[in-house]
């Protein structure tokens, strides 16, 4: 048994994650929904096979950073209407709302090792994308000044879809920078794709504002958690686009 644990990566991520999971229940924390629970274990068992300690790192990271911005002004947020449903505690459509697009470039890793860079990049990318956005997205709603559509730049309150304010941009280009330097600094990705991470969370993080401010409110199936999928999709596809052009002019 010792032997098969030291060398699978999947019983670790089992052991590992029924651990953490046992924890949360018997400590009754609030982060997660107990569907929520079960899905985040599922996860992190999926993240830890396919990539071990380095991807996990990431996921953790995205995890505990984000919860922690979600509650950024939660009183406030909640009075005003626009917090996130169950004080900011995550279900199933929250896990992979954030982490679908990340997982399938995890398990494309394990498919195909010989692309282990380029799916790398994407993966760094999808998380640094949904960081970026949450950052954005909860400190604007709690310290935004000024709040524009961003298709028409026109004044809104506070939590509107589709709505931007200075004061989340830069908390969103700060939650990029985090994700895109811890990827490189556990050896997913090379420096180059530093700033291609960035950009594209950037760039992916305007779409969905679009997305928000135009489609959202006309189609009840573009809910949050879809358009987050759509957000960190964008993200990943654009950053390895960019590390592919970037290679080919090495």
């Amino acid at each position: 048994m010792d032997g098969i644990l030291a060398l699978n990566p999947w019983w670790i991520g089992v052991l590992l994650n029924t651990v953490l999971g046992a924890i949360a229940l018997l400590t009754q924390q609030k982060l997660l929904t107990l569907a929520g629970l079960f899905h985040a274990w599922l996860l992190g068992v999926l993240i830890w096979g396919t990539l071990g300690w380095q991807g996990y790192l990431i996921v953790m990271v995205y995890f505990l950073v984000g919860s922690a911005v979600t509650h950024i002004g939660m009183a406030e947020k909640e009075a005003a209407g626009i917090a996130e449903k169950r004080s900011g505690a995550r279900g199933p459509e929250n896990v992979w709302g954030s982490a679908f697009t990340g997982t399938v470039c995890a398990l494309l890793i394990l498919l195909f090792p010989q692309w282990r860079e380029l799916f790398g990049v994407g993966f760094v990318a999808s998380f640094s994308t949904k960081l970026s956005d949450t950052c954005a997205s909860e400190v604007g709603k709690a310290y935004g000044q000024r709040t524009f559509l961003i298709t028409t730049l026109k004044p809104v309150p506070r939590g509107t879809e589709g709505a931007v304010s200075l004061e989340g941009t830069l908390a969103g280009i700060v939650g990029a920078t985090v994700m895109a330097v811890l990827g490189w600094s556990v050896g997913l990705m090379g420096a180059i794709a530093i700033p291609i991470c960035l950009f594209a969370a950037f760039l992916a993080n305007l779409v969905e504002s679009v997305v928000g401010a135009t489609l959202q409110d006309r189609h009840p199936w573009l809910s949050n958690e879809v358009a987050n999928i759509i957000n960190t999709t964008v993200g990943a596809l654009v950053a390895m686009g960019l590390w592919q052009v970037a290679l080919s002019l090495n």
